[in-house]
């Protein structure tokens, strides 16, 4: 039996299997609001038969947004937009929906990837971004106002909001972004947080503003709603945060009711240096896995079926995110299925497209029925 295709469950949340396509920014939102294409995106997405999906990087207020093209939930109207296309999604999909809540700091206010992915500066539309330290991301760029205690309050309090607006929509989960060099990344890593108030200098003290914000989430949002987070578990900079000082996070968020940890590695600094190849973050994975004892995603580079089921199989992580894998192939946890023997969750109207001598490679979507 198909280890990939067995079934999990996330605290509250029960998966059918361990395919979850991770949060892909798709820069298509028109102030903050999830448009057309997000239904488009999400629904093609939400027929692929993957255990879950995790929507993109949705920002908590407005200077927290990548771009100008990013979802945020922040404002009704923001919480309307999106409360459309989820209901809409789920009219013809009962694949479990979570929601990455996040706030880019200093790496907000950016271009948009087809427009140059730079930061965009006030004069030109932009807007003043913040992080732990008035430490700019490249060297070239303004440096971010340092944050306040009142601009901390501000901003865990924007994660509650956006939280309860969360539950609101009906989302099964939330994964909180602390990767990829965004705000709560910022605060874990040294390399951009030079505070030296309580907020900074030990990891102790770097763990405390995303600890505030998981602790501030969860006592917001319902026990029936699955709580994660996304993880950089390496800066790959000599002085940056490392994969030990992550377990000891993990450790922490653990004993805190934490159902979940995402591993993934980057974004804080651009002298990383990083070599590229197939199941490159997995060994990060499984030492978080090994050290917390936490449901860990595995991401990054994984493109086979015989990979994925490899992770599992042999214990190097929980579950298995695709991103760019699910863009390239909406239709991949079929193609696993086919290749590993197993059966997914197909809508009747697909069920013609069943190759011949794959008669039970489909289940009904609508009742998880074969």
């Amino acid at each position: 039996m198909s280890q990939l295709f067995s079934p999990i469950e996330l605290g509250p949340l029960k998966l059918a299997n361990r395919i979850v396509i991770a949060p892909m920014c798709q820069y298509s939102a028109e102030d903050g609001q999830a448009t057309d294409w997000h239904l488009i995106h999400l629904g093609q997405m939400a027929l692929s038969g993957a255990g879950l999906l995790i929507i993109e990087a949705t920002a908590v207020e407005p200077i927290g947004r990548i771009t100008h093209g990013c979802l945020g939930l922040y404002s009704d109207e923001t919480e309307s937009a999106l409360q459309k296309t989820i209901t809409s999604v789920r009219k013809y999909s009962k694949m479990p929906i979570m929601i990455q809540l996040a706030h880019a700091g200093r790496k907000a206010s950016s271009y948009r990837p087809w427009d140059g992915a730079q930061l965009q500066l006030p004069a030109d539309g932009g807007w003043q971004t913040v992080g732990p330290s008035a430490i700019p991301h490249l060297a070239t760029e303004p440096a971010p106002e340092a944050l306040t205690h009142e601009g901390l309050k501000r901003i865990r309090e924007a994660f509650v909001q956006a939280a309860k607006r969360s539950a609101n929509i009906g989302f099964d989960g939330i994964e909180l972004h602390a990767a990829h060099g965004y705000l709560l990344h910022q605060f874990l890593s040294p390399i951009a947080n030079q505070r030296t108030d309580e907020y900074g200098g030990s990891l102790q003290n770097r763990m405390r503003f995303p600890l505030e914000v998981y602790d501030a989430v969860r006592a917001a949002t319902p026990a029936t709603m699955s709580l994660g987070i996304r993880i950089s578990a390496s800066d790959w900079v000599e002085g940056g945060l490392t994969v030990q000082e992550c377990v000891e996070f993990g450790k922490i968020l653990k004993a805190r009711g934490c159902d979940f940890i995402d591993v993934s590695s980057g974004g804080v600094s651009p002298l990383q240096k990083i070599t590229l190849g197939p199941k490159y973050q997995v060994p990060l994975a499984q030492e978080i896995k090994q050290g917390t004892g936490l449901p860990t995603m595995a991401v990054g580079l994984i493109t086979t079926a015989q990979e994925a089921e490899g992770i599992v199989a042999n214990g190097e992580a929980d579950m298995v995110a695709l991103a760019r894998g699910m863009l390239y192939d909406p239709r991949w946890p079929w193609h696993a299925a086919a290749e590993l023997g197993a059966s997914v969750s197909a809508p009747r109207q697909y069920w013609r497209s069943q190759p011949r001598g794959l008669a039970d490679l489909f289940n009904d979507v609508t009742s998880g029925q074969r």
